[in-house]
């Protein structure tokens, strides 16, 4: 069980927007790292996939995941040049409203390939909604001292999307 659950860095996107909300010089001081989101992205549609890349990497990625929501119900595997963390807000849902996602990365500093476990939800007030469950896998054995996260198709976060890293000590 975590001991201490300390904040490393947070980011709150400006007037204007960021294509992008990074973590650099990550200590490799903690056993775990946890991040929280809260994001809206200028994609046109009702919401947007967001992806997570470890030290500016763009290969070596794999994920599963459980979607449940308006749509249904339904699960996908995928390999890409990224990991994916989610579905967040876009411009076409309810004003206002922002997606969140926790991710838990173990043993970040280790000298295994990294995996990470996601817990994201996106909601239109009450016309839709999504909820996911994700686990990836980002095969590399380097420590994490990096991380960015991204809107997909070359959307920016909005202004007051939030991003808060975690450091977590095992006793």
């Amino acid at each position: 069980m975590p001991d201490t659950f300390i904040k490393i860095a947070s980011v709150t996107v400006g007037s204007g927007g960021a294509s992008s909300i990074d973590f650099t010089s990550i200590p490799s001081t903690y056993t775990d790292l946890v991040i929280k989101l809260s994001g809206r992205s200028t994609s046109a549609g009702a919401g947007d996939w967001v992806a997570i890349k470890f030290n500016s990497s763009s290969s070596n990625y794999s994920s599963r995941w459980i979607e449940g929501g308006s749509a249904g119900v339904f699960s996908f595997t995928g390999a890409t040049n990224r990991g994916w963390i989610g579905v967040m807000n876009g411009s076409g849902s309810t004003s206002s409203t922002f997606g969140s996602a926790d991710v838990y990365v173990p043993n970040y500093a280790g000298n295994a390939n990294k995996s990470y476990s996601v817990d994201s939800t996106a909601e239109n007030n009450s016309t839709s909604s999504t909820q996911e469950l994700g686990a990836g896998l980002w095969s590399d054995t380097s420590a994490i001292t990096s991380i960015s996260i991204i809107p997909d198709n070359s959307n920016s976060f909005v202004q007051y999307s939030t991003a808060t890293l975690y450091g977590i000590k095992n006793s």
